[in-house]
């Protein structure tokens, strides 16, 4: 699936108390962009503005909505990266069109935007659990994994994962 985003947009919180936490899982793919300048991607992201989100999370519908309006774009031509703690760390997914699932950054971009047709990377965050066939119901909520620090380990794995989307060949 090619995509060729106008403006990538990446999600997360400002300020310093935030840095490297799994909540800016976006502001931290948006920086791996600006450092490496990959030439090749499966977004075609060489030509795209790449932003982070000034807002904090929850707010990211004000930010994405002023620079929809802005640049004269329609939401269709942004890819807006995040963090997803219903992926498993390391994995990531494409979706245009879907809902929230209970992202609350995703859920203001919406309803600023009145639509949910925009692009979307989502970036695992959630540790594969040790525990075979953990019910639903142990399942850590997404509000204990967000505001964390990113341990250095893990943050070895998002870089991998950048790196692997960045060299996605059409």
């Amino acid at each position: 699936m090619e995509i060729k985003p106008k403006i990538v947009i990446g999600l997360g919180n400002p300020g310093e108390e935030y840095e490297k936490t799994y909540h800016n899982a976006g502001f931290l793919f948006i920086q791996y962009l600006m450092d490496k300048k990959p030439a090749n991607s499966e977004f075609r992201i060489q030509n795209s503005e790449l932003l982070k989100s000034d807002a904090f999370m929850n707010e990211s519908g004000k930010f994405v909505a002023k620079i929809i309006k802005k640049a004269g774009i329609k939401p269709a031509e942004v890819l807006i990266v995040h963090d997803d703690s219903d992926i498993e760390l390391g994995k990531y997914k494409l979706s245009f069109g879907r809902g929230s699932a209970g992202h609350q950054g995703v859920e203001s971009i919406i309803k600023s935007l009145g639509t949910k047709n925009f692009w979307r990377l989502r970036i695992g965050i959630r540790k594969k659990s040790k525990i075979k066939n953990q019910k639903s119901k142990m399942k850590i909520k997404a509000e204990k994994i967000v505001l964390k620090k990113i341990t250095s380990a893990d943050l070895k794995i998002l870089n991998q994962v950048f790196e692997k989307i960045t060299k996605q060949s059409n």
